[in-house]
């Protein structure tokens, strides 16, 4: 789904190369854009929302955080699969996106069709924000537990990695956008690389490597998770409201001291 950026005059089909844009393309864009707003609108909720008393909602609404941002991740990296698989059966070929990602991109692109390459590049941004919500869900469900769980540590490792991938995004979004020639970034080599061949490889793989490694901290940080789930559960269970637990010992000697004054 990355494109070595000056290349896509040479692929048909490509967001602003004359293509129509239907329906369906403007309906996809707009709901995989909601998609990444609701779920950062829950991020921001739960943020808030975690700061005090355990509320009912608070444990299923991160497990829908996870979830989406797990379905997100699924169909985010099998485009990179897919499009490293191309490039190894086409090395020397323009970039591939799939149909479905090819039309994402199109319908993301009407907001200044005359900069090919934006869509993709607003798709890929968009993307990202999904997995990285996703991330951060992990380490929300995580916090309200006494100690550091394993799900929590890979969570946040996974955090700063995707967001440093996101932050990637932003300038190669934002220096298309600005009217840049070509998209400015490490995955491009601040544009130093002219598009081609060499471009395409460097951008595919890079990108492809940066999602293989988050997507494997995910894996591993869900199944944690799992393993941990019981601790991760307690913590939102009416007593997590702050209550001070009674211990058997301090219990023991409160029915002492009741049975004393009863003498």
């Amino acid at each position: 789904m990355d494109h070595g950026p000056g290349m896509h005059q040479s692929m048909p089909g490509m967001p602003g190369m004359g293509s129509a844009v239907s329906s369906v393309d403007t309906a996809g864009a707009v709901l995989f854009i909601a998609w990444a707003v609701a779920m950062w609108l829950a991020v921001a909720v739960l943020a808030w929302a975690n700061r005090g008393p355990v509320r009912p909602w608070l444990y299923k609404t991160a497990v829908g955080l996870i979830g989406l941002g797990v379905v997100g991740q699924i169909g985010h990296f099998q485009e990179h699969v897919a499009q490293a698989g191309y490039w190894i059966a086409h090395p020397y070929s323009p970039a591939w996106m799939t149909p479905w990602a090819d039309s994402l991109a199109r319908g993301m692109g009407q907001v200044d069709m005359t900069k090919p390459s934006l869509g993709m590049e607003i798709l890929h941004l968009t993307g990202n924000f999904i997995f990285l919500a996703g991330l951060v869900g992990i380490v929300q469900i995580t916090g309200r537990t006494a100690r550091h769980l394993k799900s929590r540590k890979l969570a946040t490792m996974g955090v700063w990695m995707q967001g440093f991938h996101g932050i990637e995004h932003i300038v190669l979004t934002v220096s298309v956008a600005m009217g840049a020639s070509r998209a400015i970034g490490l995955s491009t080599w601040f544009g130093v690389i002219d598009p081609g061949p060499a471009l395409t490889t460097y951008r595919v793989w890079w990108h492809f490597v940066f999602n293989l490694v988050g997507t494997a901290i995910l894996g591993l940080s869900l199944y944690h998770l799992w393993k941990e789930k019981r601790e991760v559960k307690a913590g939102f269970e009416p007593e997590a409201r702050g209550d001070e637990p009674v211990s058997a010992g301090s219990d023991a000697s409160e029915r002492e001291g009741v049975l004393a004054g009863r003498r």
